[in-house]
């Protein structure tokens, strides 16, 4: 019968279980291999002791022929360790064998081998089975657990594991982790869980040429394939990767494995009726045509052997968060050279006050919580010292109040009044009095005991609740000084306001946000710019929105941008004297004011808004031609004109900037590491916490000095170019090299292509001169490249784009007698408007071309590092490759090239602040090659305004003819591997951008199961082991240079060293994370990425993650620098931005889109399946984006 999956929860438990019998079995096999013997012992006469003093028989070991007796090596990692040497697999002391009639065991395997040593560890254990195994190994471990298997002889074997070290991952659950140099020997059993798979017979073979399985007694079943400490995996041998002359090298041929290219592999059939994926796809997943993305090799159908199975898992159901634990830190990385970096984090001395919580209502409610705030405010003031024990609360602005100790009361009711906002006059008679009731009711308290265990490491699970009081409660006294966004505060006070253009300007401010480190509890503080709208008159507003004077009435398009700029913004009239009564604007009227109506009595009675503003001010409108500001709400709307309002200082705009805004903001913010650490200092010093009346009350203490943390510098990868280049290799030199004496690895081919111009400054000879130049710059770097475009050059105007495409391919068509162009280079204006987007729709979706765009400014320039650069970027658009990873071709990455692995990376692009209706972008990217991981296939859907959750990962829909139908992002992606590779993949690594930590439970559960279900539609028991790693931008921590003057330790720009890693002190106290910094800087202060496991199947060591990400950082195929987040991550925001071009200015809002790489009438990125309709969660349809063309979804176009 099949077993039910484990939930993470339930294999935490089973190994803390399980670990008590294998300790006793790591420590037996220690005392029992002392001796050294290359000879199965003779079975034991006598019963051998059971944990709990039970006599159980010795497990009858089986015989079988001399192996090869494979080394290893192990290094155990815990708190305490115990060192030993055993038989069997050399780990930790773990044994399996078959069922056979009912026997009790401990967990320990015995065979033929060598080793000695002792170990200590208690267990117990019951079960069925006997284990052989052959070997010679060393270990340490020490640890305890428990374990137990099924009852009846069907079920699989006993088994019993001992952690190492006396805690999970050194935190108190489980033991730390046994590293392998080699694979384990070939009596191991072969761990792949959850849903593990079948090893390759081929990699299994001994030296006499035998398969592992078929060296076995006749009655010997292959072990349960069960969770691993590491998948276990012979090391493969590296092979020379021959170049061919002219840039293009063959396929890397890898061990002889016959015509397939790959070990032969037992492949399920795939569900009936599915697509055809990149290729045509023969009904199996491992029977193959190849078809589809990169160089088409391997493309005899693969060997189909038979290999034993176990009986697969059904698929598992989403885990509840609550039984979810993200991966604990395996450890501390170690490779790299040592240095001290300072951060912008703070220590906080944890308070020991008695915290609690009360809740807050006010009546009427109101939404504002500035209002709130002048409420609570007004009620501390009133009557702190007589209810509320002198205590000084921290609020935050809605719901709830916080006390360092109790208030003498569980629930009271006050009544405050308050004043509108100063009107100007200074006359508190004319301003409206309002009335609130506010009840103070005992909620809860808040446990910072718990806070200080999870510092320590003895709790899993953040108190979230304490450290949102602490927060509050430093927030409190920023919010009464300063303007707060989020968790940000500014003001024009804390450094010079510049103008950005159109009636915005920036304010300096900073960031603050506690957190829970290694170190304590941390308070990050940084730098921060953001823009405002300008206090000035809305007159002068418009004129700078418009850029131009207000002569006459607007139209249409410039009333819809005055509206859109100036919706929900605060004004004050400036018609009444010193009283300034303040509005917030609505919208805008429809008719110009001197045409605007109102009723002035119950008779409706109408008077126009020139003639009451003469009548009752006493003022006469200067621009009766414009419209007027809509304010109020839509019931009883007022009306006021524009040259009466001015806008209220200290509103932040929160829409969209243009371009230019975008250039003077970051101005602005850019700063150079020394600066940055000066400001951050003075605004540390600025704040005075020490002497912040709230931080006093709670007893919250923070250091005035930056943190000093360890860290290393990652060594750079070397590079591989062509041989026939004169540097076959390269070493980068602070995270940058170039294409001097270097050819592309593997060169495109480019015969026919042709360039069209769309810029009126460019003459027919620069852009004749400025391609034979790029031809020449792609040829010298590998290609293969004709010098000539396939039809003379021509130009158009941008408007004439369409026409002047589709004339351009069908002169094409007909110059080639039905060839179609390799590459189009397109000549833009610098500013183009919407032609880039359109152009690349057009392209891409329509005429099936791939493209360059280059900018007038760049043709007139034309400079060799430009041109070098947009040759990288062509040879990938044309299905090249630029260079590949010394330690990829030798089969040297951990956890990557000893057996197919598939790389992913996962991003989601919303809307930019203002546009309600259009839908958020899911873009998913896969390597297509293995093992060089350098080309990536990507497939996009749009999704749900604003829906973090990519919706396509995994599909069922049911179709009237075939029945249940399965697809989405990542069956497609697998698929398209298999084509290109000939291999499926056995090892899942999952990139994901843009995910904020309050949503990292919601993304991995629905995620991770997406991904279980996408494996399990291809066959049943197909699920390889995932390792899920978040990749954040988007965070506050800032490193900086421990010595700023000293050169070794800094790049040209000031910034820390690329390579450098962090992974203690500032980083979670228990998880598994680390903050790299994989890029030299260029101006303003490096942001290093932060990449946090989610889930970690694979067991990468912290050495081994953080050197892959570092490694992949140096393979970006678009310039010869390493970049600052890792490759997949980067290349599925690329796709995604670019699929936003693609977008039906009317698509909805709502609904998910499916797009894909396979199947006839599916489309990769683009396309969804004809006639079948998407919904989301809402049940709206979203509209279909257009279909990729199949020559451009092959390849890297998007880059």
């Amino acid at each position: 019968m099949p077993r039910r999956r484990k939930t993470p929860r339930e294999l935490e438990e089973s190994a803390q279980a399980q670990a008590l019998a294998e300790a006793q079995a790591s420590a037996l096999a220690g005392a029992e291999g002392s001796a050294p013997s290359a000879v199965a012992p003779e079975p034991a006469s006598t019963p051998t002791p059971a944990a709990g003093g039970a006599a159980v028989p010795a497990p009858i070991p089986v015989s079988a022929p001399a192996q090869h007796v494979a080394s290893q090596h192990v290094e155990g990692q815990g708190h305490g360790q115990a060192h030993s040497q055993h038989l069997g697999e050399g780990s930790q002391g773990q044994g399996s064998g078959h069922s056979q009639g009912q026997r009790q065991r401990q967990g320990q395997g015995q065979g033929q081998g060598q080793g000695q040593g002792q170990g200590q560890g208690q267990g117990q254990g019951q079960g069925q089975g006997q284990g052989q195994g052959q070997g010679q190994g060393q270990g340490q471990g020490q640890g305890q657990g428990q374990g137990r298997d099924e009852p009846n002889s069907s079920g699989p074997p006993g088994r019993a594991r001992g952690g190492m070290g006396g805690g999970e991952r050194g935190s108190g659950r489980r033991g730390g982790r046994s590293r392998y140099n080699q694979g384990p020997s070939h009596s191991a059993p072969h761990h792949n869980a959850p849903g593990s798979f079948n090893p390759h017979p081929e990699q299994y073979r001994a030296h006499g040429g035998q398969e592992y399985h078929d060296m076995q007694h006749p009655g010997y079943t292959p072990p349960v394939y069960r969770r691993p400490s590491r998948p276990s995996q012979q090391p493969i041998p590296p092979a020379p990767r021959p170049m061919q002359q002219g840039g293009r090298g063959p396929p890397y041929p890898g061990p002889s494995y016959g015509p397939g290219g790959g070990p032969p592999v037992h492949f399920a059939a795939l569900p009936a009726g599915y697509g055809s994926g990149v290729g045509p796809v023969v009904e199996q997943f491992g029977s193959v045509v190849i078809g589809g993305v990169g160089p088409r090799f391997n493309s005899g159908p693969t060997q189909e052997q038979a290999v034993s199975k176990y009986e697969p898992p059904p698929t598992p159901p989403p885990i509840s968060s609550k039984q979810l634990r993200f991966p604990l830190r395996p450890d501390r990385g170690r490779i790299g050279l040592r240095c001290i970096v300072k951060a912008n984090h703070f220590f906080v001395e944890l308070p020991d006050k008695d915290l609690h919580q009360y809740d807050v209502t006010i009546t009427p409610e109101v939404t504002s919580r500035g209002i709130n705030r002048a409420v609570m405010e007004q009620l501390v003031k009133l009557y702190r010292e007589s209810h509320l024990s002198s205590r000084l609360p921290a609020y935050d602005g809605r719901k709830s109040l916080y006390t360092a100790g109790p208030l003498p009361f569980q629930s009271k009711e006050f009544q405050i009044s308050l004043l509108d906002e100063d009107d100007g006059t200074n006359q508190p008679s004319r301003r409206r009095e309002r009335l609130f009731k506010v009840v103070i009711k005992f909620a809860a308290r808040a446990d910072l005991h718990h806070l200080g265990q999870f510092l320590l490491g003895r709790q899993a699970d953040a108190p979230q609740e304490a450290l949102q009081v602490l927060d509050i409660v430093l927030r409190e006294l920023p919010t009464h000084r300063y303007s707060p966004v989020g968790r940000s505060f500014y003001s024009p006070n804390l450094g010079t306001r510049q103008p950005l253009g159109d009636g915005l300007e920036s304010w300096r401010g900073f960031y603050q946000s506690i957190r829970p480190t290694q170190m304590g509890l941390s308070l990050n503080i940084d730098m921060s710019s953001t823009a405002f709208i300008e206090p000035k008159t809305v007159m002068e507003f418009i004129r700078d929105l418009l850029n131009k004077e207000l002569t006459r009435s607007l139209s249409d398009a410039d009333r819809m941008k005055i509206k859109k700029a100036l919706r929900g913004v605060k004004v004050e009239v400036t018609h009444r004297g010193s009283m300034r009564r303040k509005y917030r604007i609505s919208g805008l009227t429809h008719q110009a004011t001197n045409e605007l109506e109102f009723p002035v009595d119950e008779n409706g009675t109408l008077k126009s808004v020139t003639d009451y503003f003469r009548e009752t001010y006493g003022y006469f409108i200067r621009h009766p031609s414009l419209p007027c500001l809509q304010v109020g709400n839509s019931l009883r709307p007022n009306y006021l004109p524009m040259e009466v309002c001015k806008i209220v200082e200290g509103q932040r705009y929160s829409k969209r900037l243009n371009e230019r805004q975008i250039t003077a903001l970051l101005k602005v913010t850019c700063q150079r590491p020394r600066d940055r650490e000066a400001d951050i200092m003075q605004t540390v010093h600025h704040n005075a916490y020490h002497q912040d009346p709230y931080a006093q009350e709670f007893g919250i203490r923070i250091s005035n000095e930056l943190a000093q943390v360890e860290a290393r510098v990652l060594p750079a990868p070397r590079l591989k170019y062509h041989d026939t280049g004169r540097e076959k290799e390269c070493l980068p030199q602070v995270g940058q090299w170039n294409m001097m004496n270097k050819k592309m690895v593997n060169g495109g081919i480019v015969n026919y292509w042709a360039c069209i111009n769309f810029s009126r400054t460019v003459q027919e000879n620069v852009a004749k001169n400025f391609c034979q130049e790029l031809a020449q710059m792609c040829h010298t770097s590998g290609m293969q490249f004709t010098r000539d475009p396939v039809v003379p050059l021509q130009s158009y105007r941008p408007e004439h784009s369409d026409r002047a495409l589709f004339q351009l391919c069908d002169d094409v068509h007909k110059k080639t007698k039905g060839k179609s162009l390799d590459l189009l280079i397109a000549i833009l204006p610098d500013n183009n408007g919407p032609l880039y987007g359109d152009l690349k729709k057009q392209c891409e979706t329509v005429l099936g071309v791939v493209s360059q765009c280059c900018l007038t400014k760049h043709v007139f320039k034309m400079s060799k590092q430009y041109l070098a650069n947009v040759a990288l970027k062509i040879n990938v658009k044309v299905g090249g490759r630029n260079t590949v990873l010394v330690d990829a071709l030798t089969r040297k990455i951990p956890l990557v090239s000893d057996i197919p692995t598939i790389i992913f990376g996962a991003d989601v692009t919303h809307p930019h602040p203002g546009e309600d209706s259009s839908p958020s972008i899911a873009a998913v990217v896969a390597s297509q090659d293995w093992p060089e991981v350098t080309k990536y296939a990507g497939l996009v859907c749009a999704q749900a305004h604003r829906q973090e959750l990519i919706q396509d990962l995994y599909k069922e829909w049911r179709d009237p003819q075939k029945g249940t139908m399965t697809g989405g992002m990542i069956k497609e992606l697998l698929i398209s591997f298999r084509c290109a590779t000939g291999q499926k993949p056995l090892r899942i690594i999952f990139y994901r951008d843009g995910v904020s930590e309050g949503q990292f439970y919601q993304v991995l559960l629905y995620e991770l199961d997406a991904i279980r279900k996408a494996c399990a539609s291809l066959e049943p028991d197909y699920q390889p082991p995932v390792t899920f790693v978040v990749v954040q931008k988007r965070h506050h921590t800032r490193l900086f240079a421990s010595n700023h003057n000293d050169n070794r330790s800094t790049d040209r720009s000031g910034n820390i060293l690329p390579g450098t890693v962090v992974d203690s002190k500032i980083c979670h106290p228990t998880e598994f994370d680390f903050y790299l910094c994989s890029h030299a800087g260029i101006q303003g202060t490096s942001r290093p990425a932060h990449y946090h496991v989610l889930w970690d199947e694979n067991k990468f060591s912290a050495d081994s993650l953080q050197s892959l990400t570092n490694n992949l950082c140096y393979t970006y195929a678009r310039c010869t620098r390493s970049v600052s987040i890792v490759p997949p991550a980067y290349y599925a925001h690329l796709a995604a931005f670019r699929a936003r071009f693609y977008m039906d200015p009317e698509a909805s809002d709502t609904g998910s889109v499916t797009s894909g790489l396979g199947g006839a009438n599916r489309s990769q990125f683009t396309g969804s399946t004809a006639g079948r309709t998407h919904r989301a969660a809402g049940g709206n349809a979203v509209r279909p984006l257009p279909p990729l063309k199949e020559n451009v979804k092959r390849v890297m176009f998007y880059c």
